[in-house]
C-alpha cells in the first residue's frame, strides 16, 4: 500500500464536494499529465491520500482513500487518460499550509515542495506521518 497527495482547485472541486459524495466517492478525472496518470495507475484499493486545495488555500484539508482502481477517465474520449475514484475519510483537524510544509526540514524532499505542479503525487510513509502530526492527528489512518 502507498500514500498519495491529490491536488484540486477548491472552486472546481473542493474537499466539501468530495465529502458530499459519501462512500461512493468520485472520479479523480481531468488529469492530463503522464506522470500523474502513471501515479494513479500504480494505486491500490485502500491507498490513502491527502486532499490538497491548490491555488486557493494552499493547504492539506483532508484524507481520502482510493476506492476504485485506474479506469478510463469519463471526462474524455482519449484512451490515454485514466483516473481512480477516491472517497473522503476524514477532515484534517488543522489544515496544513504549504508554507508550513516548506518550513519543515523533515519535508524538504516531499513532492509537494519539489514538484509543485504535479497534481497527483506520491507521499512517503515518513512524510505521511509528519504531515498528519502537523495537522493534529495523533493516531493517523495508515495503509495496511
Amino acid at each position: 500500500m502507498a500514500y498519495w497527495l491529490f491536488k484540486s482547485e477548491p472552486f472546481k472541486f473542493s474537499w466539501d464536494h468530495l465529502k458530499a459524495k459519501g462512500d461512493k466517492g468520485e472520479e479523480w478525472d481531468g488529469v492530463r499529465n503522464y506522470q500523474a496518470r502513471n501515479n494513479m495507475r500504480a494505486m491500490k484499493l485502500g491507498d490513502l491520500g491527502f486532499f490538497y486545495h491548490s491555488n486557493e488555500g494552499l493547504e492539506v484539508v483532508g484524507i481520502c482513500e482510493v476506492c476504485a482502481l485506474a479506469h478510463p477517465d469519463s471526462a474524455t474520449d482519449d484512451p490515454r487518460w485514466e483516473c481512480v475514484d477516491v472517497k473522503a475519510v476524514m477532515d484534517m483537524p488543522t489544515p496544513v499550509k504549504l508554507t508550513d510544509v516548506k518550513a519543515n526540514p523533515k519535508l524538504e524532499n516531499m513532492s509537494l515542495v519539489t514538484s509543485m505542479r504535479l497534481s497527483v503525487q506520491p507521499v512517503t510513509a515518513d512524510e505521511w506521518q509528519e504531515v498528519c502530526r502537523m495537522g493534529g492527528l495523533d493516531n493517523p489512518p495508515a495503509c495496511e
